[in-house]
């Protein structure tokens, strides 16, 4: 018998299998049940790291000569690291076929990638941008994934827990009140906005016109009383005289 070399699709194949038996930490990846060649991925954003709380969405597209020749890498979700919808040059992508190692696995390749997000070194394909920024993007990142078909078809799960995500941040929003949401009460039971009759402002200002009444009407005796004191001051003098 003569010795096969294995075929990027039982490679692929294999490689799968092992991903499942042993996640790489912080990513997900899924063929496309109709081209087993083009591969999805999901990276979450590690803690300590400005992409926390983010999720990346990104493509492996591989050649059918795999694992002799390495695939091309795109992400195609806002990062603040990569450009999207761009191929990146980076020694385990198809930029550099010189460095390769037919060696390598999806799951090398993946680690390879989160390991070279978390640096500032340049290459062809990244950017440069600040840590607030890229905190920024972490958050626009769960919304921005939800539009595409790929990501929800192949990602059910974590589309469950995006959304997940989602309801309790406008749950908590909600808890720390509207500015418009028309005198609605905080939920740990402060006072409401505009349309609240009981609130403290409303109060003190009804205090305000409480004593200001009063004052007056003090002043109103206070006059009367220093006129009737003269008038009745007049009267002896006239009956002394």
């Amino acid at each position: 018998m003569t010795n096969r070399k294995p075929t990027a699709t039982s490679r692929l194949r294999q490689d799968y299998l092992r991903l499942k038996r042993d996640p790489v930490p912080y990513i997900t990846a899924e063929p496309l049940p109709s081209n087993i060649l083009e591969w999805h991925y999901v990276v979450k954003g590690p803690e300590d790291s400005p992409y926390y709380g983010g999720y990346y969405h990104g493509t492996l597209l591989f050649p059918r000569e795999f694992p002799f020749k390495p695939p091309s890498i795109m992400m195609l979700t806002p990062n603040g690291r990569f450009k999207t919808n761009t191929r990146l040059c980076l020694s385990i992508s198809d930029f550099h076929p010189d460095t390769w190692n037919p060696a390598w696995s999806v799951a090398t390749i993946l680690t390879g990638l989160l390991s070279f997000m978390l640096e500032n070194t340049p290459t062809l394909g990244s950017m440069e941008t600040t840590a607030y920024e890229k905190k920024q993007l972490a958050k626009k990142s769960l919304a921005f994934n939800l539009k595409n078909s790929h990501f929800r078809d192949l990602f059910p799960d974590i589309c469950e827990e995006i959304n997940s995500r989602q309801q309790q941040t406008h749950q908590n929003g909600n808890a720390y009140g509207d500015p418009s949401s028309n005198g609605d009460l905080l939920a740990n039971g402060g006072v409401g906005f505009a349309d609240d009759k009981n609130t403290p402002m409303q109060h003190n200002s009804n205090n305000d016109s409480n004593w200001q009444s009063i004052c007056s009407n003090l002043i109103v005796v206070i006059s009367f009383a220093i006129f009737a004191l003269i008038v009745n001051y007049i009267i002896k003098s006239l009956n002394y005289d």
